[in-house]
């Protein structure tokens, strides 16, 4: 597989914009954040210098231009749909000439890339911040999961327009941005395969390989938020959040408690609420192990998996 353009714009720390946490530990897996590297050659300055003045204006006005660009490119890629969105007309009404444009970014896909990793890398972070929250560590798979879930959902909806390019406009764009979303899916695989070892480690879930598994969650992720960019005014983000809890709770083979914030309180695990846990021995035991996970699904039956496909 041929590599993704190589652009500051088409790896998850390239957008050129403020730099975040990428990816799921280990550290060396996630992408260094943009502007780390070394001082480009011939500049005489050591990394602690100050620019002059000058270079400090110059800067200014590009970043002040690249950012007039993704503007505009999310403003037409929402109305008038990627496809029909060209080069020249995103200069036009960014009162961009098309050489500056060039200067930004290698072509019209570059240009989406970047506008898709700003969505995938809040996303990413918003995950990341929970983790760092203390009580994440001891917190159960059920509370952690919906913890991870909520905010991730906040994030990657704050901006509509935003999540219809991230989560829409981006299929079918061309390769380079097709390679760039599998980059993005590769983590997020590794990321919640990570999360379905602790809940193994824990008690809570399955011992089995979840790899198909979380793959398979990450598309009905990504078809659910599409969903949702969509229809903006049928259902609500947190509404959204909830159903993805639902989702990633089954793949793990746990049922969501009774009385959720926003998941019925009735019947959800089970005609008589009652929630099976998985003993050492892989037997359904009605009363639990320790008190921790179901392997109930979302009706109340057994699952392993519950639905490769949600």
């Amino acid at each position: 597989m041929d590599p993704v353009r190589k652009s500051t714009d088409t790896s998850p720390a390239g957008t050129g914009r403020s730099p975040a946490r990428t990816g799921p530990p280990p550290a060396d897996a996630r992408p260094s954040p943009a502007g780390t590297g070394p001082p480009s050659a011939g500049t005489g300055r050591s990394p602690g210098d100050t620019p002059p003045a000058q270079d400090r204006t110059g800067q200014t006005r590009r970043a002040r231009r690249r950012e007039r660009l993704l503007t505009t490119a999310t403003e037409l890629f929402t109305t008038r749909g990627y496809p029909a969105t060209s080069i020249e007309r995103i200069c036009v009404t960014a009162r961009v000439s098309i050489r500056a444009f060039y200067e930004e970014f290698e072509g019209r896909e570059a240009l989406l890339i970047a506008l898709h990793n700003d969505v995938a890398r809040s996303g990413m972070e918003a995950a990341l911040t929970v983790l760092s929250d203390p009580a994440a560590e001891s917190a159960d798979t059920r509370a952690r999961i919906t913890a991870l879930t909520r905010a991730y959902v906040d994030a990657v909806t704050a901006d509509p327009a935003a999540t219809r390019i991230a989560f829409i406009e981006v299929i079918g764009a061309g390769r380079a941005v097709e390679e760039h979303r599998l980059l993005w899916r590769g983590l997020w695989t590794d990321f919640l395969i990570g999360e379905a070892e602790r809940a193994v480690e824990r008690g809570e879930a399955v011992r089995r390989d979840y790899a198909l598994a979380m793959v398979a969650l990450i598309g009905a992720v990504n078809e659910l938020v599409g969903h949702w960019a969509r229809n903006t005014d049928a259902f609500s983000p947190p509404t959204l959040a909830d159903e993805l809890v639902h989702h990633a709770l089954a793949v793990l083979g746990l049922s969501v408690r009774p009385g959720a914030p926003g998941l019925p309180a009735d019947g959800a695990d089970g005609a008589d609420g009652a929630v099976g846990a998985v003993g050492e021995d892989g037997e359904d035991r009605a009363d639990g192990v320790d008190g921790v996970g179901s392997v109930g699904s979302v009706d109340g039956t057994r699952s392993g998996l519950a639905d490769e496909g949600k």
